[in-house]
C-alpha cells in the first residue's frame, strides 16, 4: 500500500524530549531568517516550566507538537489564565507559542487540538498568541519584517497572519511600537513641553530607579502599574509573586539610566522602564549563555545603541499632564550621553491615542505592527 505524502500526526507532549523538541522547533525554523533573533534557551524553558513560573500560580498550559511525515512542522499551546477570567467575568482560553510550516493544514490542525483542550476545559472563545502570559511576548508580527526585534519582542513569518486568518480567527486588536531616534526628537518642542509639565506640576520630579532597593520599587512599580492600566483592554493586575520573578529579571539587565519613577511632593505617581537592546548581542549567540556567549554578553554590553521602553504607568488622576513625556525626555537624554541613538516606543495598544500622541510627540515613528487573534469556540 502506498503511503499518504502527508501524513500529519498531533501529539501532547508528556515527555522531556517532546518539551526539548517544543523548545527548539523555533531554531529550526528560523536559522535561515536573518531577522528572527534567537532568545535565550533557559529563558524559554522557564516560560512553560510550571514549577518555575509563578505564572502557572493561577493558570494551566498543554503544549502540542505537529509533525508532517514524521518530521516537526509546528507546536502550539493551549493557556488557562484564571485570574483573567476573574477579573473579566469571561471564560477566555489562551492560545501561545504558535509556529508552523507555510501549509494551512498543519496550522488548522494545531489551532484544532488548542481549541478542543480549551473547550473540554469549559473555555467559551480564544484569545492570543500569549506566550504564556499577557506580560510576556504576545501578538503575531503583521508589519516590519525586515527590521530586527527588540528585546522582548516577537518575530514571524509573514504568512502567520494568513493562516490564524484561514483558522477562522479575526483581528482583536493591533499593538504598535514606534522608533524614536535621536535625530527625530525634537529638542526644542520637548524644552518647551518641560516647562510647561514643571509650570503645571512644580512639585514633579522625576528620579531614577534605585537599583539597591529593587524590591521596594518594585513594590511601587506594581502599584502604580495594577492601578494606570486597569482600564486598558487585557489587563490583569498582576500577582506580588510576578512582580517579584519580575524584579529578579530586572535587576540582571535594567540600567538605571533608562528607569525612572515620577514622585509628586515625594509620593510616586508614575514609572517608566526602558531596557537596553539586548537583542543586539543576542543575534550572535544562537540561544546559549554558555559556555561563552555570557563573554560576548559583557564584552558587548557597552555597545548597545538602542533601547526599548517596555513598561509605563502614570496614575489616572495625573494622566494627561505631560508625565510621561518627561520620563521619556529623561532617558532620552541620559541616552545621548551613553551613545544610545534610538529608542523603541511600546508595544501600544492601537485604541490607546493618548499614548500614540505622547510617542509622536517626542519624535517616534510607526515602526512595527503586531496582532492578537479571537475566535468563539
Amino acid at each position: 500500500m502506498k503511503e499518504n505524502p502527508n501524513t500529519h500526526e498531533i501529539s501532547i507532549i508528556t515527555t522531556e524530549k517532546d518539551r526539548k523538541e517544543f523548545i527548539e522547533f523555533p531554531y529550526r525554523h528560523y536559522s535561515h531568517n536573518k531577522y528572527w533573533v534567537a532568545p535565550l534557551l533557559m529563558e524559554q524553558k522557564k516560560l512553560i516550566n510550571e514549577k518555575k513560573n509563578p505564572f502557572y500560580n493561577n493558570a494551566e498550559i498543554a503544549l502540542f507538537l505537529a509533525k508532517l511525515n514524521g518530521e516537526t512542522a509546528g507546536r502550539i499551546a493551549a493557556i488557562i489564565d484564571h485570574r483573567y477570567n476573574e477579573f473579566h467575568k469571561a471564560k477566555t482560553g489562551f492560545f501561545g507559542f504558535f509556529e508552523s510550516i507555510d501549509n494551512h493544514n498543519t496550522a488548522n490542525l494545531l489551532f484544532k487540538v488548542a481549541e478542543d483542550w480549551l473547550r473540554e476545559k469549559g473555555m467559551e472563545d480564544v484569545l492570543g498568541p500569549s506566550n504564556p502570559s499577557m506580560m510576556d511576548e504576545i501578538g503575531i508580527l503583521v508589519d516590519g519584517f525586515e527590521k530586527y526585534p527588540s528585546i522582548l519582542m516577537p518575530y514571524h513569518k509573514p504568512y502567520y497572519d494568513k493562516l490564524a486568518k484561514k483558522a477562522g480567527y479575526e483581528k482583536e486588536m493591533d499593538l504598535l511600537t514606534y522608533l524614536v531616534t535621536q535625530n527625530s526628537v525634537d529638542r526644542e518642542r520637548a524644552e518647551r513641553a518641560v516647562k510647561i509639565v514643571k509650570k503645571r506640576l512644580p512639585d514633579l520630579e522625576i528620579r531614577k530607579i534605585n537599583m539597591r532597593k529593587i524590591k521596594d520599587e518594585v513594590h511601587i512599580i506594581r502599584d502604580i502599574f495594577n492601578e494606570a492600566w486597569k482600564n486598558n483592554w487585557g489587563f490583569i493586575p498582576l500577582s506580588k509573586e510576578e512582580f517579584d520573578a519580575l524584579a529578579s529579571d530586572l535587576k540582571t539587565i535594567v540600567d538605571d539610566d533608562f528607569a525612572h519613577i515620577a514622585e509628586i511632593n515625594g509620593q510616586p505617581v508614575g514609572f517608566s522602564i526602558a531596557l537596553p537592546d539586548y537583542n543586539q548581542i543576542f543575534r550572535d549567540m544562537n540561544g546559549r549563555l554558555f559556555p561563552f556567549g555570557i563573554f560576548k554578553l559583557l564584552w558587548n554590553k557597552r555597545k548597545i545603541d538602542k533601547v526599548r521602553t517596555a513598561l509605563m504607568g502614570v496614575l489616572p488622576e495625573y494622566q494627561g499632564k505631560g508625565i510621561d513625556v518627561l520620563m521619556h525626555r529623561e532617558a532620552i537624554q541620559n541616552g545621548l550621553e551613553k551613545g544610545v541613538h534610538s529608542s523603541e516606543v511600546g508595544w501600544i495598544l492601537e485604541n490607546n491615542i493618548q499614548m500614540v500622541r505622547v510617542a509622536e510627540r517626542i519624535g517616534g515613528k510607526l515602526d512595527k505592527r503586531y496582532r492578537m487573534y479571537s475566535k468563539k469556540l
